[in-house]
Order: C-alpha cells, then sequence, then structure tokens
C-alpha cells in the first residue's frame, strides 16, 4: 500500500513538473534580451531585464484592453450562471410535455462548433448596429449548455423534500430558488464561473470578428502587438503573456476547491 502510495505521488510530482515548465520557460524568457532569446537556449537569463514588462505594457492598450476583457468575461460568466441555474432547475425539477427532449436539444448544441454560427450571428448584429460593441462579445455566449447540465445534475442530487418544506412553510417558487436553493449551488456556481471566466478572458475568435476600433480590443488581441509580419519581439511578447496570466491563475487557484466538488457531483445520471 505504501509503494503504490509513493508510486502515484512520484508520477503527479513528475506530470506536475512536465506540466509547469513551460509556465516557468516563459516567465525566464520574459526577463531576457530579445538577442538572448533568439541566440542562447538556456533557462535563466544572463541578465534579468524586469522593465521588459514595463515596455510590454507600454507598447499597447492594456489598461482598456484589461477593462474590456474584464467586463466581458465578467458579464458573460454571470449571465450564464443565471441562465445555467434557472434553466436546470426547470429540466430537473419539473415535469412538462418534451422535457427529455429539449435537454437533448440543448446538450447536443455542444457539439456544433461556434465558427459555423458566426456568420449569421455577424450579420444580424450589423443590421442591428452592434458591431464593435459590448453586446456583440457578450450576447452569443450569454447560454451555455453545459451549464444547464452542471445544474441540472446539481439540482437532482438535492432532495425535494427542501422545497417541499419551504412551500409548506408559505414561501413560493421564486423564494425558495433564490433563498434556499442558490445558496446550496456554491459548488456548480464556482465551478461554470472558473470555466467560462478563464475561456471568455482567453478567447481570441470573438473579439477578432466583433471588433474594429483599438479602443474594444481584449487583452488577446493586445498579444498581437508585438508580432509583425517579419518579426516577433518574444521577449515582451512572453511578458505580456504572464501579466496577462496572472488574473485566471490567481482565479483558478482561489476556487479550485469548489471547482474540483462541482465537476466531482456532476456525475453522469439518465436524462
Amino acid at each position: 500500500m505504501g509503494t503504490k502510495t509513493n508510486l502515484r505521488m512520484a508520477a503527479l510530482v513528475v506530470l506536475s513538473v512536465l506540466f509547469m515548465f513551460p509556465l516557468v520557460w516563459i516567465f525566464f524568457t520574459s526577463l531576457k534580451s530579445e538577442l538572448e532569446v533568439r541566440s542562447a537556449l538556456q533557462l535563466l537569463p544572463r541578465q534579468w531585464l524586469w522593465n521588459n514588462y514595463v515596455k510590454a505594457w507600454q507598447a499597447s492598450n492594456f489598461a482598456r484592453q484589461f477593462l474590456n476583457s474584464f467586463v466581458v468575461a465578467l458579464s458573460v460568466t454571470c449571465g450564464q450562471i443565471l441562465t445555467s441555474f434557472l434553466a436546470g432547475y426547470v429540466f430537473a425539477r419539473l415535469r412538462f410535455k418534451m422535457r427529455k427532449v429539449l435537454f437533448t436539444a440543448f446538450i447536443a448544441t455542444l457539439i456544433v462548433p461556434y465558427q459555423l454560427l458566426v456568420l449569421p450571428i455577424f450579420v444580424m448584429f450589423s443590421r442591428l448596429g452592434w458591431i464593435d460593441t459590448y453586446a456583440a462579445l457578450i450576447l452569443p455566449t450569454l447560454v451555455n449548455a453545459f451549464g444547464i447540465y452542471l445544474f441540472k445534475q446539481h439540482f437532482e442530487s438535492l432532495p425535494a423534500s427542501l422545497e417541499e418544506s419551504a412551500q409548506l412553510d408559505g414561501a413560493s417558487r421564486w423564494k425558495t430558488l433564490w433563498d434556499i436553493l442558490f445558496p446550496l449551488s456554491r459548488s456548480p456556481a464556482v465551478t461554470l464561473f472558473l470555466l467560462t471566466f478563464i475561456f471568455e478572458w482567453n478567447d481570441l475568435f470573438k473579439p477578432l470578428i466583433f471588433t474594429q476600433s483599438a479602443g474594444m480590443r481584449t487583452v488577446q488581441l493586445g498579444l498581437m502587438a508585438f508580432q509583425e509580419q517579419f518579426k516577433t519581439s518574444y521577449s515582451l511578447l512572453t511578458a505580456a503573456v504572464v501579466f496577462v496570466s496572472v488574473p485566471v491563475i490567481l482565479l483558478f487557484f482561489v476556487g479550485q476547491r469548489r471547482f474540483i466538488q462541482g465537476i466531482a457531483a456532476s456525475g453522469v445520471k439518465e436524462f
């Protein structure tokens, strides 16, 4: 038993080192000169150039881009939590015709690539005058089928007696939802928050399609400022990658316990 445990721990350590090595390499590369990046294949820099971070921040309008990314990521994340919470409750607790068919249809949308839908969405937003606005970056991903599935599985794991007791005490369905069920849904909410926020923060495709002006760019578009047609500044690019990645890394470390609980609680059940 002890040998198996030691082998597992050793395997986990090796995997951790393998996964962490690219991040460590990017960090040390961000502190090198451009000449050293291109000429010397070594981990530690000969001269630690912390000024690379200042140059990288000044190379693009990252203050505005951070604001745009936070607004879009938080709006989409909160919207998905709200819509997934309500839809998950409906599919888990209410009984109506075509319930299983509708839920299966929602789950089936997970296999449809977003790139196939972007053309009709772009045409519709163009007619509405929403291109290059927050609406174009937020509305297309405001509902998520995986989030609905996550909350449905969570509600099915909760005893229905909680709601029945509240209703016997005179609480309405809405009051039961927000005062009792929502506080009990922290694990799936945190799980969906982390997954959605990280995805939206790192998304390049949607801002690339729906934004035109420099004032609406996100941090992922800001990283493109270091890549020119014939030259890429790798030292400044990696410095920008480091400070762009910090928010999502910190967010994951803060919510990782709830994230694991939410994923573990979403075991596959019958629709």
